[in-house]
């Protein structure tokens, strides 16, 4: 699968642009702010229906203008696939598939599988658990709709069990019956998502220590631990022993919302001890495990956009990286750079065709 062609109306700080690529590599150089990553969030745009960078949409707008269009064509398994995303102020947000506007945007994930790769991933390091949830769950959804649709169905219950504990706190009133409905629900979809987690990680586990290896060259220990009250008894159990709690807080404080996973190097947390070259290679093997999950998993090569990734990595991580990216496995990549001349070299060492971009 590749994005032939791409057109920007409007987008960010581009009025009307307009790029055709090359199948294999292909570069974006130039300063910071000439809108580098502006190229590759479109590109991420038409893959998720949303940008990585800002998921306020109307702020994806350029200044002064009161819409934007992203048109990009793909060819996938020998057919074309044209996808449309545009928004207008004060309405709602379009995506198109082949001139047919999607009812669900949920529809869309998974159609054009994508991996970026950026300075912003550092945020699954040094944030919070929400982050590292939305890393699994954005990884299994873009090969399972099933996971996808009961996650959407547990937020939306999880949502309506919060409004039922602030209605009792303000109307000093409790229903256990009520609230039981709610529980029943969360612990049917959050049992599901719980083994359908415990299952990826089983397989991307693995993969990731793999592609750590391959990156840095070294034989440091690095593991990920799933971290789930789920483990040790079930959803509704937990409801049950929190519900005092939940009521005092007036949300819902146990269930799979509150999975988190656990970075380590040697034993230690990569977020304390691991260093700038470190975490960065750790945050690289952890993308590059999910670019060959996604792979296996849906049957087909997902795009590669790499944003300013060779920023802050000595020469030798940086070649093993190339060398990781200079074989079939992987197909159509993205990549950009300040500096023009480092990046010429690069791709010169990946034998593969590319085209640069001097924006």
């Amino acid at each position: 699968m590749h994005l032939h062609k791409l057109s920007l109306i409007n987008y960010k700080n581009f009025s009307s642009e307009n790029f055709e690529f090359d199948t294999k590599t292909n570069c974006f150089v130039g300063h910071n702010g000439v809108g580098k990553t502006n190229v590759l969030d479109a590109i991420y745009h038409l893959s998720f229906g949303k940008s990585y960078f800002n998921p306020i949409t109307s702020q994806n707008i350029k200044h002064n203008e009161d819409f934007f269009v992203i048109d990009g064509v793909f060819k996938k398994n020998k057919k074309e696939e044209h996808i449309v995303s545009s928004l207008k102020k004060g309405a709602k947000k379009i995506i198109k598939r082949n001139g047919k506007a999607y009812e669900r945007f949920s529809d869309h994930i998974g159609l054009l599988p994508l991996v970026i790769i950026s300075p912003y991933d550092r945020d699954l390091i040094a944030e919070g658990s929400v982050t590292r949830r939305k890393f699994i769950d954005g990884v299994i959804s873009q090969s399972d709709k099933e996971y996808l649709i009961t996650l959407i169905k547990y937020n939306k219950v999880l949502s309506q069990r919060n409004s039922l504990l602030k209605y009792f706190a303000i109307n000093h009133t409790f229903d256990a019956t009520n609230l039981a409905v709610y529980n029943e629900q969360l612990n049917e979809y959050g049992t599901l998502l719980f083994k359908k987690r415990q299952e990826f990680l089983d397989t991307f586990i693995p993969i990731f220590k793999e592609q750590y290896k391959a990156i840095t060259n070294n034989t440091e220990d690095v593991t990920i631990s799933f971290e789930s009250k789920l483990k040790d008894q079930t959803l509704l159990q937990l409801l049950e022993t929190t519900v005092d709690k939940d009521r005092a807080l007036q949300y819902t404080s146990s269930g799979i919302h509150k999975d988190d996973l656990s970075f380590k190097i040697n034993d230690y947390p990569v977020k304390k001890f691991g260093s700038q070259g470190q975490q960065k290679s750790f945050l690289i093997a952890l993308k590059f495990a999910q670019f060959h999950f996604i792979k296996e998993q849906s049957k087909t090569t997902p795009i590669l956009v790499l944003d300013d990734i060779f920023d802050k990595l000595d020469e030798n991580r940086v070649s093993h990286i190339i060398s990781l990216v200079d074989n079939e496995s992987f197909g159509q990549i993205f990549i950009s750079d300040t500096h023009a001349e480092r990046t010429e070299n690069l791709v010169k060492n990946i034998h593969q065709s590319y085209k640069i971009f001097k924006l």
